[in-house]
């Protein structure tokens, strides 16, 4: 019987991308890649954990920021290629910048414009 790990095709540097969505709210909040370790131990933590590809290492989401992301589950696509976590947001900030979803410029009259505001300021949530 294979694991479920085995079942995801993982690319070439044996990643997936994962889109992370709030559970309530059905709102993408960040997209960013899982490796094998990664995607065990959130099952196992039942938190959103990442790959940290400029860190090179596990990323738990709010280990600094105190934003962690509780994970309701953990989906699938039909190639198997690509992960979703559908996550309970806690603090309700998702993005480094402070705010609550990554995705939060809009392309209008071809221009990006932001869309969302600076709940937390950055700097409260890291020490840089």
């Amino acid at each position: 019987m294979s694991s479920y790990l085995d079942q995801i095709q993982w690319n070439e540097d044996g990643l997936v991308p994962v889109i992370t969505q709030d559970a309530h709210s059905g709102r993408v909040l960040t997209q960013a890649w899982l490796n094998r370790e990664a995607l065990q131990t959130a099952v196992q933590e039942n938190r959103a954990v990442y790959w940290s590809r400029s860190r090179t290492k596990l990323w738990r989401k709010g280990e600094e920021s105190g934003n962690i992301q509780k994970l309701v589950e953990v989906l699938l696509d039909c190639d198997n290629d690509s992960v979703c976590y559908t996550v309970e947001q806690i603090g309700g900030i998702a993005c480094h910048t402070g705010r609550e979803s990554c995705f939060y410029k809009k392309l209008s009259n071809g221009a990006w414009q932001v869309v969302d505001p600076v709940l937390k300021d950055p700097s409260e949530m890291y020490n840089k």
